[in-house]
C-alpha cells in the first residue's frame, strides 16, 4: 500500500513534466522499477536512467502497447504484469525491441484494444478476455460456468502445453492474436449500495432476481441467466453511478478489478461466486510477432513466461495485502478503507450454483456456443478437455504453488 500511496502522491503536473522531458514510456517504466517510498526526484532519476538505456542505440522494432485503463498506480493493485513485461522485453533484447506503453485509456479501452490490435494500430494490448471477446469471440472458450474450480486450476491450465491446442492456436488462427500471459481470478457479483445495509450474503438465493451489469462475454451471460442474475449491458462509464444510485444491484467482475478501477467506494459486498473466469490478459498481434526475427520471437515468449510467473505470485499477495479480499479483511487495505465486505459462500452453495449453471449438470443452454467453439477449435470438445486439465491439481491448492511451465514447449 505504501508504494501505491507514494505513486498516487505524484501530481499530474509532476507526471506531465517528467513525461515531457523523458517520454511517457520511460517515465512509467522507470517508476515501475522503484520499490518502497520514493520522491519525485527518485522518479525523475529512474526515468532519466531508463531513457538513457532505452535510447542508447536505435531499436530494430518499436511496439505500441495499448494497455486499456492500466497505469503505474493501478498496476500495483491488480498485478496484471503489463509494465513488467515491457521492462523485461526491452532488457532481454538489449534495446532491439522498444515498447511504447500507452495506458490510462489513451489509445484504447477494455472493449476496443482487441480491435486495434487486429487492425494493426497497436502491436500488443492488455484487457480482460471477457471484454475482448466482443472482438475475438474464441475467447469465450474460457467462460464456461464452473469449468475452473479455483485460481490454481486457472494458472495450471495457462501453463499447460495443452493450452496451445485448446486456447492459443485457435485464437491465433481465427483472430490473429498471440495470447501471451494473464492474471487469474474468478468472477463474482460485486454488490452496490442496495446491499449496503443488508447482512453479508451467505446464500445463493439472496442474489436471485438482482440486476447485474455484464461484460462482453456471451458465455458469461448464459451463466448469469441460469443463476437468475439478470445480466444487464451497462457501459463501464455508467457502472459506478449505477451501483451508487441503486440503478443496478451489482456487477459481475472480480475483487481486484473492483479495487483497481476505483469501484470500492460504491461496492458494499464482494460475493465470491467464482462462476467463471476473470482473466486480465495480454496478447500480441500475430502480424507484429511474425515480423520479428526468430531470436526476438523467443525473447517475447521468455518475457511472457517471466511475466506470468511474476503475476502469479504478485497478484496473490496483492489480493490479500492491497485489495483486502480475505476473511478477516486486513487493516489498511482498499476493502477495509471503503467498507467492502467479502462474502465467501460455503462449498454447498457453490455446488448449488454449479448444478444450476454448468454444462456438466445443465448442458442444454450451452450447446449452441459449445458446438461453435468446438468447430473453431477443429472439432475437439473444448469444455470437457479444459475441465479435465483444470482438475489435474487439487481444488484447494494454493495458486502460488502451481508449477510454472513454458506452455509453448511440449
Amino acid at each position: 500500500m505504501q508504494t501505491t500511496k507514494k505513486l498516487q502522491g505524484l501530481s499530474r503536473r509532476d507526471m506531465l513534466k517528467l513525461s515531457g522531458q523523458y517520454g511517457l514510456s520511460s517515465t512509467l517504466l522507470g517508476a515501475a522499477t522503484l520499490g518502497g517510498a520514493f520522491t519525485v526526484a527518485d522518479v525523475a532519476q529512474a526515468a532519466e536512467s531508463n531513457y538513457e538505456r532505452r535510447f542508447s542505440k536505435p531499436a530494430r522494432h518499436t511496439l505500441r502497447f495499448g494497455a486499456s485503463g492500466f497505469n503505474k498506480d493501478n498496476l500495483l493493485i491488480e498485478r496484471a504484469g503489463a509494465l513488467q513485461f515491457a521492462l523485461d522485453l526491452e532488457e532481454r533484447t538489449d534495446g532491439e525491441i522498444r515498447v511504447e506503453f500507452i495506458g490510462s485509456n489513451q489509445i484504447c479501452g477494455q472493449l476496443t484494444c482487441v480491435d486495434m490490435a487486429q487492425l494493426g494500430i497497436i502491436d500488443i494490448y492488455a484487457a480482460s478476455t471477457q471484454n475482448s471477446a466482443g472482438g475475438a469471440a474464441y475467447l469465450n472458450v474460457l467462460d464456461y460456468a464452473y469449468m475452473f474450480p479455483g485460481r490454481a486450476s486457472q494458472y495450471h491450465f495457462f501453463y499447460s502445453p495443452e493450452s496451445q491446442r485448446l486456447l492459443r492456436d485457435p485464437l491465433e488462427k481465427r483472430h490473429g492474436l498471440k495470447f501471451l500471459f494473464t492474471h487469474c481470478e474468478l468472477r463474482g457479483i460485486q454488490l452496490g449500495q442496495t446491499f449496503a445495509e443488508k447482512p453479508t450474503v451467505t446464500k445463493l438465493e439472496e442474489l436471485f432476481g438482482t440486476r447485474n451489469r455484464v461484460t462482453g462475454t456471451q458465455l458469461g451471460r448464459i451463466a448469469m441467466r441460469l443463476l437468475n442474475l439478470n445480466p444487464v449491458p451497462v457501459a463501464w462509464s455508467e457502472t459506478l453511478d449505477g451501483l451508487r444510485l441503486g440503478l443496478i444491484d451489482g456487477a459481475e467482475t472480480w475483487a481486484s478489478a473492483v479495487a483497481y478501477a476505483g469501484m470500492s467506494p460504491v461496492v458494499s459486498q464482494s460475493v465470491d461466486l467464482k462462476f467463471f473466469c476473470g482473466t486480465e490478459h495480454t496478447s500480441m498481434a500475430s502480424q507484429s510477432f511474425d515480423k520479428l526475427s526468430g531470436e526476438l520471437q523467443d525473447a517475447v515468449m521468455e518475457s511472457a513466461y517471466f511475466t506470468q510467473i511474476h503475476v502469479q505470485a504478485a497478484n496473490e499477495a496483492a489480493l490479500v495485502k492491497t485489495v483486502g479480499f480475505s476473511d478477516p479483511v486486513l487493516p489498511g487495505t482498499l476493502f477495509d478503507t471503503n467498507n467492502v465486505r467479502p462474502a465467501f459462500l460455503d462449498a454447498e452453495q457453490i455446488r448449488m450454483a454449479e448444478e444450476m449453471s454448468s454444462p456438466e449438470f445443465n448442458p442444454g443452454p450451452w450447446n449452441e456456443w459449445r458446438d461453435r467453439l468446438n468447430g473453431w477449435a477443429g472439432g475437439i470438445d473444448t469444455y470437457q478437455e479444459i475441465y479435465d486439465i483444470a482438475r489435474q491439481v487439487p481444488a484447494d491448492m494454493k495458486p502460488e504453488n502451481v508449477e510454472p511451465r513454458r506452455w509453448w514447449q511440449s
